[in-house]
C-alpha cells in the first residue's frame, strides 16, 4: 500500500508530468491501467503509481544489427 505522506496528484498534474492532455490519464483510470485514489468525488493518482506506469511503459532501445557487405 502507499506510504502516508506520499504525494497524490490531480489528473491535471499527472497529465502535465506525462506531457499529455487530461484525457489520457482519465482514460488510464477508466481502463484501470493505473492505480488511483478516490477522495470523495475527486480522483487522485499516487506519484508512485504514475512512476510505476511510466516504468512499465518504457521501451528500451534495440541495437541495430550491423549490415555485412
Amino acid at each position: 500500500m502507499e506510504e502516508l505522506g506520499e504525494p497524490l496528484l490531480t489528473v491535471e498534474e499527472a497529465a502535465s508530468r506525462l506531457n499529455t492532455g487530461v484525457r489520457f490519464p482519465r482514460r488510464l483510470i477508466a481502463e484501470r491501467r493505473i492505480a488511483y485514489v478516490k477522495v470523495g468525488r475527486h480522483v487522485r493518482i499516487p506519484a508512485a503509481a504514475l512512476a510505476a506506469y511510466i516504468d512499465s511503459a518504457t521501451v528500451s532501445p534495440v541495437q541495430a544489427a550491423t549490415r555485412r557487405r
